[in-house]
């Protein structure tokens, strides 16, 4: 039987009782999670300015042994540059730019020469783009000072931060609601399976539970097989040999709009876990935030039930 899914009647008031415990938790926790963040940017600007003698030597043979540095190098400059516009400017190809920035590498298969053309490409459009009021040796000639290193570091870490924002209170929400749901197993007599471990969906132990779990499973086609992250995989305590687990999707959001655009993921996510590991699949939501009465119809026209954080007791409910 559902939960909360089949109980529209009482959405109002968890809509707004959700929309309170993120609020509070956003404007208690959030500033200090962005500031230790940009805490931790801003000493990586710090050895870029090193790798770099402080801007003074962005060459090819730089960008190839630090990869890394590209975002802090597109921060750097006025104004601020996207990567689809570094891309657009320098005329190089997508693929480098995005294993710089994602993969921290070069593209191993990539020719020597092209790769060197490329990287020379990109260091020119950054050396003409250089923000010289935040880097103001480049124009004086003289060593900059300790404090001038700092304050410099601390703006292209501001605006990297900006450029991430969201996703850093995204993570730290998500940490928090894993240790919520950490909390509520362990004072149940459920013990945490670290990962690493080789743990598998058919081979947990009742009483035991995982966070960010890959599962296997088969698209459409039945051709191909791709891992999907779970957030949380719980074996309840009283399971039978062949019984699968519970599965819970964390998700938090802090408006209304994003939660909408992007429902039909949860749809597609137990699509796929049915159409690998059959109906008897048990996967839920545990939502937190913004998430009105059209996200939550959708996700119940789907067959999908949830779980509020500000009612996690709800989870026993669930078979756990």
């Amino acid at each position: 039987m559902p939960v909360n899914a089949d109980k529209p009647h009482l959405w109002k008031q968890d809509i707004a009782l959700s929309v309170d415990l993120y609020n509070n938790w956003f404007i208690e926790f959030a500033p200090s999670a962005y500031r230790n963040t940009r805490v931790i940017t801003a000493q990586q600007v710090e050895s870029a300015l090193v790798w770099t003698a402080n801007l003074t030597n962005i060459t090819p043979v730089i960008l190839r042994q630090h990869p890394s540095v590209l975002p802090i190098l597109r921060m750097a400059t006025a104004p601020p540059i996207a990567r689809d516009r570094l891309i657009g400017l320098a005329g190089v190809l997508p693929n480098l730019v995005k294993n710089m920035e994602e993969k921290q590498r070069i593209p191993p298969k990539m020719e020597i020469a092209l790769i060197d053309g490329e990287l020379e490409k990109i260091s020119q459009v950054i050396a003409q783009l250089i923000d010289k009021d935040i880097f103001p040796w480049l124009d004086t000639g003289i060593d900059p000072t300790e404090a001038q290193i700092h304050r410099a570091a601390t703006i292209v870490a501001d605006r990297l931060c900006g450029a991430v924002a969201d996703p850093i209170i995204r993570n730290a929400q998500e940490q928090r609601q894993l240790a919520v749901i950490r909390e509520w197993l362990e004072a149940r007599g459920y013990s945490y399976v670290p990962g690493g471990t080789g743990l598998r969906l058919n081979t947990i132990q009742p009483g035991n539970f995982a966070f960010r779990l890959n599962i296997p499973v088969n698209l459409q086609s039945g051709s191909k097989q791709v891992n999907i992250p779970v957030d949380a995989v719980i074996m309840p305590l009283q399971s039978s040999p062949g019984d699968l687990p519970l599965l819970i999707e964390a998700k938090s959001a802090g408006d209304f709009t994003n939660p909408n655009k992007r429902r039909k993921e949860e749809a597609v996510k137990i699509a796929q876990l049915k159409g690998s590991y059959g109906n008897k699949v048990n996967f839920i939501l545990f939502l937190c935030g913004y998430f009105d009465s059209g996200y939550l119809g959708y996700e119940a026209a789907e067959g999908i039930d949830w779980a509020w954080e500000h009612r996690v007791d709800d989870l026993a409910l669930f078979g756990i």
